[in-house]
Order: structure tokens, then sequence, then C-alpha cells
């Protein structure tokens, strides 16, 4: 997705690939397949490229770094990304920010854990720091009888992050990007809806929220940007607390284009992948309103229906304004393969707009219109 944009501002994008048949390779003409674990092979694809960036947070600290003192422009930098990489490293981070935090400890142990829960109160979230995205490395504790059984995960990884359960009314997403120079620039503040650990749906901007609220989110995403030395997208997952605090707690903290951010493509001046392009080459930013009142980004994930476009003549009939965006990835159960983009004029018209963007989400996933006994589970989610 960010390769249109670098057609358009004619940027020539090198992709080091996993394998020969992740998307990104039917997207940008260099795709060579290498390890990103390899330190050499890190060296090798650097070579001629004016910036090194990120689709996800998985490349070894140190090979950054290592990178960086072989001249290679990293961005964002090795002392930023380990935020993003690592969650006890962000969970202080956030504090000294004095930025608003759940209660939080490292647990080294089962009886360190149970001491947290009872502390804190139970149920408990127990995390692990590195590797962890769309739900995974998460884990809900129930009591101290439940904490006893989770020593296989310490024995794969110690320390944990132990987190108190946050009792919240909905999840929203703050995205900004900045400059290696400081010019930063944020997007409103959306909802977020997760199914079973996996963004499902972004209403942007943010429905009902108050503007204080937006406000002072907006404020902490760019101070996270700025304070941590963050360039290019930076998203600041929050949970919304009323009347606790500011009004919202930081949740996560992701440094590249995020799936909450989706919805710029189609309801943004300016789409979160071109803002990444322009903020890691240290390039003016664009601006960042919302080209319209309401727009619903619905991802979907693999279903019944194997073959994507055998079902896009009744998917796009069904509503012509709606953005389709495929990732080209192979169809499997539960994997994010795709989402839909879709524009509303009024916010009067915000669950008209929910409904249709999720019906074209599952015609392309299943291969069939919806069977009209059937209800929606849209409002379910709100």
């Amino acid at each position: 997705m960010m390769a249109p944009a670098a057609t358009a501002l004619g940027f020539e994008l090198r992709v080091l690939a996993e394998s020969g048949d992740v998307s990104a390779v039917s997207a940008v003409s260099s795709s060579p397949v290498g390890d990103y674990k390899d330190l050499e092979t890190l060296l090798e694809f650097s070579e001629g490229l004016d910036v090194m960036t990120f689709d996800h947070e998985h490349v070894p600290t140190d090979h950054l770094r290592a990178l960086q003192q072989a001249g290679v422009n990293v961005q964002p930098g090795p002392e930023a990304l380990v935020h993003a990489q690592d969650k006890l490293v962000m969970r202080a981070a956030i504090d000294r920010l004095e930025l608003p935090n759940p209660a939080w400890a490292s647990v080294d142990g089962v009886a360190d854990l149970v001491r947290f829960g009872d502390e804190t109160g139970w149920p408990v979230v127990l995390k692990t720091p590195r590797g962890g995205y769309d739900g995974k490395g998460v884990r809900i504790v129930n009591s101290a009888e439940e904490a006893a059984g989770t020593g296989d995960w310490f024995a794969a990884m110690s320390p944990l992050l132990a987190e108190a359960k946050v009792n919240f009314s909905r999840e929203l997403s703050a995205l900004v990007a900045r400059t290696p120079d400081g010019e930063a620039r944020a997007w409103p503040v959306v909802h977020t809806i997760q199914v079973d650990g996996v963004c499902d749906e972004v209403i942007a901007p943010a429905q009902d929220i108050p503007v204080e609220v937006a406000a002072a989110a907006e404020d902490a995403a760019l101070r996270i940007a700025a304070e941590l030395g963050v360039t290019g997208v930076l998203a600041v997952e929050l949970f919304e607390t009323p009347g606790v605090g500011a009004g919202f707690l930081v949740n996560e903290l992701a440094m590249r284009p995020h799936n909450t951010g989706h919805w710029t493509q189609d309801g943004a001046v300016t789409s979160q992948f071109e803002q990444h392009l322009r903020a890691v080459l240290n390039l003016p930013l664009g601006a960042t309103d919302a080209l319209a009142p309401v727009t619903v980004m619905k991802n979907f994930l693999g279903g019944d229906n194997q073959d994507l476009y055998s079902a896009f003549p009744l998917a796009l009939a069904s509503e012509p304004a709606a953005k389709v965006h495929c990732y080209g990835k192979s169809v499997r159960p539960g994997r994010k393969i795709g989402h839909v983009n879709l524009v509303g004029t009024s916010t009067a018209d915000v669950e008209s707009v929910r409904r249709r963007a999720t019906m074209v989400a599952g015609i392309i996933r299943d291969g069939r219109p919806p069977a009209e006994d059937v209800p929606q589970t849209f409002e379910e989610n709100a």
C-alpha cells in the first residue's frame, strides 16, 4: 500500500521480502528475498538506499544500531523503535512522560504475577513484551489460581508485562507523523473496534468524543513522538475511560503505517502511506484534514471464499462508493486479507455507512451476499 504513494511522488521503493510470494513482491519491482534477522542480509540490502524504514517492529534492535553505525539512514531509529518493540520499555517511557498508563509491572514469575494481581485486583492482563501482535502474546488471568498455570509463559520469556485490566468504554487511536527535523501532524482521533484481538473496524473521526479528550489524545501522541524521537507514522492506541484522568489510558504504540490509519487512504487529504514516506525522507508533511464527516474502514479476514475476485462484481455493484483494498495475500481463515473504506456525507449517516461497508466486506469474504435473516453484528460492536 506504500507503492502507489511512492509512484505518485516519483520515489523508488525496494522491499526486503520474507519470501517470493509475499504481497509486496507483486507491488514493488525490486523485492529481493532475505531474512530481516540476518545482519549481513540487511547490510547488503541497505546499499544505495536514501532511507531504510519498516512495516513491522521485529527487526532486532542491535541490528538497527549496527546499520546506523555503518552509515545507513534508519528511520525511525532504534532508540525510538524499541518502544514499539518492547512493551516494558514502552510502559516505563509513558510513566516517565507522565502520561496516563494502566497500572503495570514487570513480573519475573508466577509469584510476582500473583502479588501484582492481589495488589491491583483480578483479572489482570499478561503480555509478552516482544513479538506479540493482533492479540497474540496476550492472556487474561482471572485469579491467583489461574496465575499458577502461567509457568509455561515465563519459561518461554521472562520478564513479562502484567497490566491491570482496564474498564473502558471503547478503544481509540491517535495517529501522527513526525520528520527527523521535528515537524509533526496529527490526524483526527478515531474509534477502533477489535474482535478477538484483531482490528475489525475504524470510525473516523471518533463520534461523540469530548473535544477536550480528543485534543488531549492528539497532544499525547504528538508529545510521545517528539520525546521519543519517533520519525514516520506513529499510532498510539488508547482506552477511552470517561471520568478517569484525561479520559483515556495509553494501550500500545506502533511506529509504522497502522491498521487504524487505513481509513486515511480515502478519507484524509494525505494518506498515512504517503505521509510516512514524506516523514522518513524529511520532506514537508501533507495536510491531515478529514475529507468527510465520517469514514468507515472495515477489515475482511479470510473466510469461505478462496477466489476473492469472483466476488468483486457483486461486491462493487452493491456499493459503488466503496473503495476496496486487497492485500494480495493467500486466503487463510482469520488472516487479514483486505479492507473496505466508505465515506459518509453526514455524521447522521454513521450507522448506514458501517452497515454498507460491512456488507461489501462480507460479500468478498464469503463470496455471496449476506443472508437476509442473519442480523449484522456492527451495532453490537458500537
